[in-house]
């Protein structure tokens, strides 16, 4: 029976959450559980777009890419796939209309990883981020709105720069590796070679301002989705603010993160700040 496959392919992209990031595993718990799922096959597909040019070394991960993306359009056409995590993916986007343009936009980002290695303006940094990240908070609010258009219209410039903002952060946090390991320098103007304090402020003065107007937009989300939001919103900040503290030294030189017990705290004062209305 499809149902079971289905039921399969649920698992695996829990599974797939829940193995390659702890702290959205945790925000998406507390979304409600008739979207809770949706978001797991949503992550699942990025995911396994994003692990095939950042860390399948030893693979032609071109050869790899086209493959996936090919078994993608199939899913999409078809409403079915052998890969489980691209079965869910297909079963979300079709029942909330995810329209063809954000996805197209995420595998386009995708691909210039497999050869892209320097943003040297603002316009191509701004693209990156779009199709990496803005477009998979589209793809998300969908989800949360139910798919009812005004809302998601209304809700869609926060959604974006909620995106662009955990991204950065990303960005920021992953900077030894992806300059040493992969090469990348993704934030135009700078150069992370001699990355300083005056450069770094310039890059978390940009994130702040993307996180205030992504806060305003979670304020308004349906109840179904708002807290998982905010959750995930109090990890990145957090993040951010312990990178703010830093020195662009260290940055340069490991990986800063946030601590389970945190996240675990995190998630105690977010609920409180939640139930008390003092998002």
């Amino acid at each position: 029976m499809k149902s079971l496959f289905d039921s399969v392919s649920h698992q695996a992209s829990k599974t797939v959450t829940k193995t390659y990031s702890t702290s959205f595993a945790l925000a998406t718990k507390m979304l409600s559980a008739t979207i809770r799922q949706d978001i797991y096959n949503i992550y699942g597909f990025v995911r396994f777009a994003d692990e095939i040019v950042d860390t399948f070394h030893d693979y032609d991960k071109e050869a790899l890419f086209n493959h996936f993306e090919s078994d993608l359009e199939l899913a999409l056409e078809q409403k079915i796939s052998l890969n489980p995590i691209l079965n869910s993916f297909q079963e979300t986007y079709h029942r909330y209309k995810i329209d063809n343009h954000l996805v197209d936009s995420f595998m386009k980002s995708m691909r210039m990883d497999l050869h892209k290695n320097t943003y040297l303006t603002e316009e191509e940094y701004k693209t990156y981020i779009y199709g990496s990240a803005d477009v998979v908070g589209l793809m998300c609010l969908k989800v949360f709105v139910k798919g009812d258009v005004d809302k998601y219209e209304s809700l869609k410039d926060a959604a974006m720069s909620l995106g662009s903002a955990f991204q950065k952060v990303n960005f920021l946090r992953d900077l030894k590796a992806d300059y040493e390991d992969l090469s990348r320098t993704y934030f135009p103007n700078t150069d992370l070679s001699q990355l300083d304090e005056v450069s770094k402020k310039a890059i978390i003065d940009d994130i702040e301002q993307d996180f205030a107007k992504g806060l305003n937009g979670i304020k308004l989300l349906p109840i179904e989705a708002k807290f998982g939001v905010f959750m995930a919103y109090r990890y990145y900040n957090q993040l951010l603010k312990k990178l703010k503290k830093t020195p662009a030294l260290d940055i340069k030189s490991s990986r800063i993160r946030v601590p389970n017990y945190k996240k675990f705290e995190l998630l105690t004062r977010s609920y409180v700040k939640y139930q008390l209305n003092l998002m």
